[in-house]
């Protein structure tokens, strides 16, 4: 099988900012064309990261490899990248052609290649006719649209984005994020997103890389880094989990029974743990089942308990279930709009319930 090319090869960064260490040990291959996030919370080294990629901060030590050479000290300009900000810093004073062509302007193009290059942008964009107009004359959403227009006409290797939709609102930004992704695909240009926002990450990457304190906690798939978590981190920080400790009791031939609490959880076995060993254990909310609602009735764990909370989100309804004295299991369902009406009159806090899942959906880690 043909193996992809390597955009950018990043080793073994590291910089810090007098004591505080804002990348650590950072190293990522990323193949031409992939949309890479960035995601972690605020302060985990996301965008200095991306500001050591672009050449505006040089790290302590490591190694950014682009084309097979270490592009470390190459000022930024000369760089086959572009960075998109979360405040478009577009000019003010300068028409939406302007704005697009001030790149080519500088490079010194003849008038009508910028003129094409300009109307190719728009059309990408969604915004012919825009030319005239200045940045107050636009909305927020049209205004990063303009600023992503303004990078992708230099054609860059690697396009940086450092949170660009943090400033829209949730409508505008959920519309965005399908949009920079179609753009992504059609013009196959490498980009490496950064964002908190962790829906975001799992709707446009190809892959996810999960920051904490400067180091990688997580890379893969979103599929991948949703369904199989490697931390307590993982698992909380994208999407919620029933996180629980526990202690492995046994090792069966395809099996584990693990000691939560006074309970015991059945889970696939895995090569990393062993009796005695303490261990967390994650199960996402919605591979929970109450299970007088559901047709399946045998499940690998199954647990009765009582209901102490039930909370409507709209198409969702969660169940806040005590199982034993210390743990609380939350299962979740999606419900339709008929279902949404009696689903209230159908449990009722304080009455009796069973759960259950497989053991297939239990992810157990050491930490």
């Amino acid at each position: 099988m043909h193996e992809k090319r390597k955009a950018l090869i990043l080793k073994d960064i590291c910089k810090t900012f007098g004591e505080v260490t804002a990348v650590k040990n950072f190293s990522l291959e990323v193949d031409d064309g992939e949309f890479i996030s960035l995601l972690g919370p605020s302060g985990c080294g996301k965008t200095t990261l991306l500001r050591i990629i672009a050449g505006f901060e040089t790290p302590d030590s490591g190694e950014v490899i682009l084309d097979e050479k270490n592009i470390i000290g190459l000022q930024p300009f000369k760089r086959p990248m572009n960075m998109v900000f979360q405040r478009y810093a577009l000019f003010p004073h300068m028409t939406v052609y302007e704005n697009i062509a001030f790149s080519q302007f500088l490079k010194k193009k003849p008038k009508g290649e910028i003129e094409d290059k300009v109307k190719k942008m728009l059309e990408l964009v969604q915004l012919e006719g825009f030319e005239p107009r200045r940045p107050n004359q636009l909305s927020g959403g049209q205004c990063q649209r303009i600023a992503l227009a303004r990078a992708l006409i230099n054609e860059p290797e690697v396009l940086l984005l450092d949170e660009p939709l943090g400033a829209l609102d949730l409508k505008i930004r959920k519309q965005m994020q399908i949009e920079l992704k179609k753009i992504q695909e059609k013009l196959k240009i490498t980009f490496i997103y950064v964002t908190h926002d962790q829906e975001e990450a799992l709707v446009m990457s190809d892959r996810i890389v999960l920051m904490k304190l400067g180091e990688i906690v997580q890379v893969d798939s979103p599929k991948r880094i949703y369904n199989h978590p490697n931390s307590r981190f993982s698992a909380t920080f994208i999407g919620e989990s029933n996180v629980f400790d526990g202690e492995v009791q046994k090792v069966n031939t395809d099996h584990l029974i693990i000691n939560v609490d006074g309970l015991q959880l059945s889970a696939n076995k895995n090569n990393v743990v062993k009796t005695g060993d303490k261990v967390v254990l994650a199960i996402r909310l919605e591979k929970v089942s109450l299970v007088n609602k559901t047709k399946r009735k045998s499940f690998d764990n199954q647990f009765p308990g009582v209901i102490e909370d039930i909370v409507f989100f709209g198409s969702i309804v969660k169940y806040y279930v005590r199982v034993s004295e210390n743990v609380i299991l939350i299962a979740q369902e999606n419900i339709s709009e008929e279902e949404s009406e009696t689903a209230a009159e159908e449990s009722t806090i304080g009455e009796t319930a069973t759960l259950g899942f497989a053991r297939k959906d239990v992810n157990v880690f050491m930490e």
